[in-house]
């Protein structure tokens, strides 16, 4: 069962039946097992509510992982989202969502249409509080606008007490239906021993409730002095004004991604036997059926026309901007939406076997990611809520021997206008709204922590085939020891020699070769080598003998070739087939660079960058494409094994430089690891096997230096947000502990500052396109271009 698959099952029954919950077929739909060699344990994603600050995080953290049988959890308090990694051999999801329920909040299946409806009833809800509490306000006002207006003696005692009464009467609604998610969310902390920002904002609305209240019935007591319901109101109204917004907003940032997600219909038309058709849940899909898509609808799943002719938009799948035409006999994706016509389709892949589940998964890990500085005001936000409460105690103290009703009241404000909010927030916001802005142009990010170190890098490391040189190659010459072959006489058994071996590699070369012949033999004990080439026993002949093959560079041949020299038009080619016994063949293929490579060399160059090339590619090859970029010789080496690479690439990195690895997100696996940013080209790789920290679906290089100029803004962004956040806390809390704060401006300020936080990063949602991104200059950086083979 796929985890993309929006289940009617889990909609119809309630999350907390065990029953439904420990049943695979319903967390099978919202789970992904973690690795092949670690059977029996999977990594689900779930969707909290209840969250609103980074301590609830943590709590959630320690609440999951004290699950026997969890063995991993990551919360971002950002997006709400969570993922649980578990042992299906020792817990079941009941337990663990059991634990969530037991910590205060509630869990939801990602990717599952109760979570749309609840986020719309809680969305409701939070506008009717915020309604109530904004006409009570006005009419609290109302009744204390005479004693702010009137002077001395104009108001008799009965009057101001009648006044004070009214106001009384009015701010019940706020306090026992606005406030409610306040003192639920505070009564759980104190429940469960623990701090959240809940618990600072319902004390201080409750002690000016009392405080308050107590003036009301009892005038010439210790609190008779004066009554403060209009500020209770207002703050109310300031904090769930700001809470909604920031809601809104937090929708449209975080959210983009999780709109991206979500693309799939919830059912589809699936035919009959006898040729007519059904309306079915989207997870009662299989392969081999035959489904109608409707314009306006989203393909369910990978599959091939056979009837009809549409257009469809594939830009997040493919990186194609326009609407591709599609016909009788091609393919179409799960998740690409039809445009104009209907169309019937033979299904081919569903769930997990699509395309669009490899970019879901990689849009969920950036999701819960947590880049370093968010998790540094992580840490910051629950010590700091402590301190709150001690500062808040200490103002009491100190302000109690004066007038007790104005300590409390300054208390109050201390516990207002603090915001750890604003912290937790800085980063996230900011990260997760360029991650929207990015994968709506096909850039998908893995991880938020790359934007960090994106931002920062002074080197970029090229992979040339497949990436600055088109993906497809053309096999225009064979060498073999009877002599030149063309392609008008091609050897095939040659050919499908080579591509039995090729076939088992991802590598734009293999291919090639696969591509240039139709034929191919059998394949056993295939072994690719990374950056090298293949091995393996091939079948010469149908029913015949198995021999060792080997295909890939040169280096790679030559031990098989013993001290046999190979022909100088045959050493010039980029692959080379031996069998044990010596060469067999080498091929010679040529590559035409990427529309517009040229150009982007020369805008990172206008950056700042150096542009090197570090090849296993033939050094004559290297120059040649070195040349026609506008790179000197000397910046331009061939003939790099992997080893050579990686120590470039770490003598470059013992210099200080900051590395980006740009390749196809297969090959050169140690020099995308060490590298501090890696960028993979996805069109041409399966992208659960990218090790890359983004990928990009199309083949547009202009993309490149605009997701550079990104990361950048995002960081500045990111600083920004944290400077303000840090500022606002040392300049109101001390105004508020010394009494010159209101309570009804610090829960003006604190709404301020979240929204505030939201609202500046919501900018990085809207930006320019990537095509003028070349047109941007930044100086101080360097790049080099390095080429598997």
């Amino acid at each position: 069962m796929s985890r993309l698959v929006k289940a009617s099952v889990v909609n119809l029954l309630p999350m907390s039946s065990e029953s439904l919950l420990d049943d695979p077929q319903t967390w099978q739909q919202y789970s992904l097992p973690v690795k092949a060699s670690m059977p029996g344990v999977w990594a689900s994603q779930i969707v909290i509510e209840g969250m609103h600050c980074a301590a609830c995080a943590f709590s959630l953290e320690a609440a999951l992982s004290a699950v026997p049988g969890v063995q991993d959890v990551t919360v971002n308090a950002a997006t709400h989202r969570a993922k649980v990694v578990w042992s299906s051999s020792q817990v079941q999801p009941s337990a663990w969502f059991s634990a969530v329920e037991r910590a205060g909040y509630r869990a939801l299946p990602a990717h599952d249409n109760a979570q749309r409806t609840a986020r719309q009833a809680e969305s409701r809800k939070a506008l009717w509080r915020l309604l109530v509490a904004c006409f009570c306000m006005m009419q609290v006002m109302m009744y204390a606008l005479p004693a702010y207006v009137a002077g001395e003696g104009e108001i008799s005692p009965d009057m101001t007490q009648l006044l004070r009464w009214a106001s009384w009467v009015l701010t019940l609604p706020v306090v026992l239906f606005s406030c409610t998610p306040f003192w639920a969310n505070a009564w759980r902390d104190l429940r469960l021993r623990r701090i959240s920002m809940d618990l600072p904002v319902a004390l201080g609305m409750a002690i000016t409730f009392v405080v308050s209240s107590s003036a009301t019935f009892d005038p010439q007591g210790l609190f008779g002095g004066e009554v403060y319901f209009d500020s209770l109101t207002m703050f109310v109204f300031f904090l769930l004004s700001g809470r909604w917004l920031e809601w809104r907003l937090r929708d449209r940032t975080a959210g983009a991604l999780e709109a991206l997600m979500n693309r799939l219909p919830d059912s589809v038309d699936r035919r009959l036997p006898d040729g007519q058709f059904e309306r079915v849940a989207l997870h009662r899909l299989r392969a081999g059926d035959v489904v109608r898509v409707l314009p306006g609808e989203s393909f369910p799943a990978d599959g091939e026309i056979l009837e009809g002719e549409t257009l469809a938009e594939e830009a997040l799948l493919t990186g194609e901007s326009k609407p591709c035409r599609r016909g009788v006999g091609d393919a179409v994706l799960a998740g690409s939406h039809n445009l104009s016509s209907a169309v019937t389709v033979h299904i081919s892949a569903v769930g997990e076997d699509t395309r669009f589940s490899q970019i879901v998964g990689l849009m969920e890990h950036a999701a819960l990611g947590k880049p370093r500085l968010a998790l540094l005001a992580d840490r910051i936000a629950k010590p700091f809520l402590m301190l709150v409460l001690l500062t808040s105690g200490a103002a009491v103290l100190w302000w109690w021997p004066v007038n007790p009703a104005h300590a409390m009241m300054v208390a109050v404000a201390v516990l207002i206008v603090t915001c750890p909010c604003a912290l937790s927030l800085a980063t996230p916001a900011a990260m997760l709204a360029t991650a929207g802005r990015l994968a709506r142009e096909g850039v998908l990010v893995r991880e938020l922590q790359a934007l960090e170190a994106l931002a920062q890098i002074d080197t970029v490391v090229f992979d040339k085939t497949g990436t600055l040189t088109r993906d497809a190659q053309r096999l225009n010459v064979l060498h073999t020891p009877q002599g030149t072959q063309w392609p008008s006489a091609f050897d095939n058994s040659l050919l499908a020699l080579a591509a039995a071996l090729a076939s088992h590699s991802w590598h734009p070369l293999s291919r090639a070769l696969v591509a240039a012949t139709q034929d191919r033999a059998a394949a056993r004990q295939v072994q690719e080598f990374t950056g090298l080439g293949l091995e393996g026993e091939v079948q010469v002949s149908p029913g015949g003998a198995w021999s060792r093959f080997r295909l890939g560079s040169l280096a790679f041949c030559s031990p098989w070739m013993g001290t046999f020299e190979l022909p100088a038009d045959a050493q010039l080619c980029q692959v080379h087939l031996c069998d044990v016994h010596g060469w067999v063949a080498s091929f010679g293929l040529s590559e035409d660079l990427r529309e517009g490579a040229a150009e982007v060399v020369a805008a990172l160059r206008q950056q700042g960058l150096s542009v090197w090339v570090l090849s296993g590619d033939r050094p004559q090859a290297v120059a040649d494409i070195a040349s026609r970029l506008g790179i000197a010789p000397s910046q331009a080496l061939g003939g790099c094994t992997p080893q050579d690479k990686l120590q470039r690439l770490h003598q470059a990195q013992a210099q200080g430089r900051r590395v980006l690895m740009v390749g196809d997100g297969l090959n050169d696996g140690p020099v995308l690891a060490a590298a501090e940013v890696s960028l993979a080209f996805g069109a041409a790789v399966p992208l659960a096997q990218s090790r890359s920290d983004l990928v990009m679906m199309g083949g547009d290089l202009n993309a490149i230096p605009w997701v550079l100029t990104r990361a950048r803004q995002t960081l500045r962004v990111v600083r920004h947000n944290l400077w303000w956040a840090a500022l606002y806390n040392l300049i109101f809390v001390p105004l508020a502990w010394v009494g010159w704060l209101p309570a009804w401006l610090a829960g003006l300020g604190m709404a301020a500052s979240s929204l505030w936080v939201v609202l500046y990063s919501l900018q990085l949602a809207r930006s320019d396109a990537p095509s003028s991104a070349l047109l941007k200059t930044t100086p101080r950086r360097e790049a080099w271009v390095v080429q598997n083979n």
